[in-house]
């Protein structure tokens, strides 16, 4: 065997233990051979490696089934961190995690720019003051990813258009990189929140699903088996620029009547009369008949969208997101209707729609899992 397959062979194979560890903690070397198929001599020499490296330790014993108690192990997760970065439209969200995802610390910065350099100096003074926050070293940190709004070149890193920026081909990868010298990846901010459902919401990763970002603007990132579709201009999942109502309303994109320009916060804030989408969620909540309406036409608005997109792709679960829905009380129940009289089938009608359980930091979280990939997943 040639060493280079060798060598392959394992990482490929750590990577397999590290991933299981990080699903099945606290699990012992026994159990992860008898899990992984791979032999117990194999398990234990990786083992060794990864626990030098501090990316595991052994911590309290396992249940006998006889013999000496097994050693259990777990992700150490004071070691080493990730930073994910939402960046935009309206802030640069930046949060700390551990390499099991818990959050250990964030800061939120306002975004006002007009150029490319005074967007990428931002996002770097926000890095920065995360770093300083925790007092740790760039060493610690074993990747950055930064999830961004638009269309994202997800090889080069580069954002290609962020349209409500009014930005064009900013090297959001190699200015960090330089700035940083840290490992950094780029990728359109609802595949980032995408993945992080698939990543930390307890799905298979296997499973077909698409998480839907519902703020500034809508964007969607799919996922089909375990993978995100990137599509061959990386334009996939450009969901808040269907057509809607060719006639309507032109979008940041140029083009009229897309579907963040009926359902997305600015949108709903606009119908309303009032200043943002919370400003509207409060006027409905207060009982106010005009707000509720607003949002409730809204959720009949995205109901066609998502029901165009079950057409389309069949996924087994849609996950929503973003600020707008902190009014899911008012948009959820006239978007399912919506769905169910005009769904296909009766299969189609009952996708399993869902709320992101990650709150505020769901986008920020899909972008440190761009990097745990690297990490966990077997190539």
């Amino acid at each position: 065997m040639q060493r280079g397959t060798f060598q392959l062979m394992k990482t490929v194979n750590r990577s397999l233990i590290l991933n299981k560890i990080r699903i099945s903690a606290p699990i012992s070397r026994a159990d992860i051979a008898k899990e992984t198929g791979l032999t117990p001599p194999t398990v234990s020499i990786l083992v060794k490696e990864l626990i030098e490296q501090g990316l595991v330790e052994e911590r309290k014993l396992g249940t006998s089934s006889g013999g000496r108690k097994p050693t259990m192990l777990h992700i150490r997760t004071d070691e080493w961190f990730v930073i994910g970065v939402d960046a935009g439209p309206g802030t640069v969200d930046c949060i700390l995690t551990s390499l099991t995802g818990e959050v250990l610390g964030s800061v939120s910065h306002q975004l006002h720019v007009k150029t490319n350099k005074e967007f990428l100096d931002q996002v770097v003074q926000a890095i920065q003051q995360l770093l300083d926050d925790h007092s740790l070293q760039r060493e610690q940190i074993i990747g950055i990813g930064v999830a961004m709004h638009g269309v994202v070149d997800a090889e080069t890193g580069d954002s290609r258009l962020a349209p409500l920026l009014g930005l064009r081909n900013i090297p959001i990868k190699q200015e960090l990189e330089d700035r940083f010298g840290i490992s950094v990846k780029v990728d359109n901010d609802a595949r980032a929140m995408a993945l992080g459902e698939a990543w930390f919401g307890g799905y298979e990763l296997q499973d077909s699903m698409v998480a839907v970002n519902i703020g500034q603007g809508i964007g969607a990132g799919i996922i089909i088996q375990g993978k995100l579709f990137h599509g061959a201009a990386g334009l996939a999942g450009e969901l808040g620029h269907m057509s809607i109502d060719p006639n309507g309303t032109v979008c940041a994109c140029g083009n009229r009547g897309c579907l963040q320009t009926l359902a997305s916060g600015p949108a709903i804030a606009q119908q309303a009369g009032l200043a943002n989408g919370e400003a509207v969620h409060q006027a409905a909540l207060a009982g106010d008949k005009a707000a509720q309406a607003v949002l409730e036409r809204a959720g009949r608005t995205l109901g066609i969208g998502l029901v165009n997109l079950i057409h389309l792709l069949n996924p087994d679960r849609i996950i929503l997101g973003g600020g707008v829905m902190g009014s899911a009380a008012f948009i959820i129940p006239p978007l399912k209707k919506e769905i169910a009289s005009r769904a296909l089938t009766d299969q189609a009608a009952q996708t399993e729609i869902m709320i992101s359980n990650h709150g505020k930091h769901a986008t920020a979280l899909g972008a440190t899992a761009l990097q745990l990939v690297d990490l966990f997943v077997p190539v």
